[in-house]
């Protein structure tokens, strides 16, 4: 389903003690699945309970760069995505931004 020059980063985060994705998880996280070539972020998924969820923050990101924290990405979450997981997103974001760059640094 993905082509070679893809690679598939996951971003950890923690969420609220009540939060329903803690309690299931235990931990936020979202897999990204980014092309090598130009950085684009071609799919995701993350740990959501509910699947509206999941298939909103994926329109959040899918399109977007990974290289480097973008700012507009983290103001387009407080803007549009209102859920008890909202800071949890930004960190598993910036999370993955330094891992993608490890790896790219590391094998590419």
């Amino acid at each position: 389903m993905y082509e070679e020059n893809t690679v598939y980063v996951v971003g950890n985060s923690k969420t609220n003690t009540d939060n329903a994705i803690t309690n299931r998880f235990n931990s936020f996280f979202i897999g990204f699945v980014v092309e090598l070539d130009n950085d684009t972020i071609v799919d995701l998924s993350c740990s959501a309970t509910i699947r509206t969820t999941d298939e909103f923050v994926r329109s959040l990101f899918v399109g977007k760069k990974l290289i480097e924290f973008d700012s507009n990405c983290e103001e387009r979450v407080k803007r549009r995505y209102h859920g008890s997981s909202q800071r949890a997103i930004i960190a598993a974001y910036k999370d993955a931004v330094k891992k993608y760059n490890e790896i790219k640094l590391r094998y590419f």
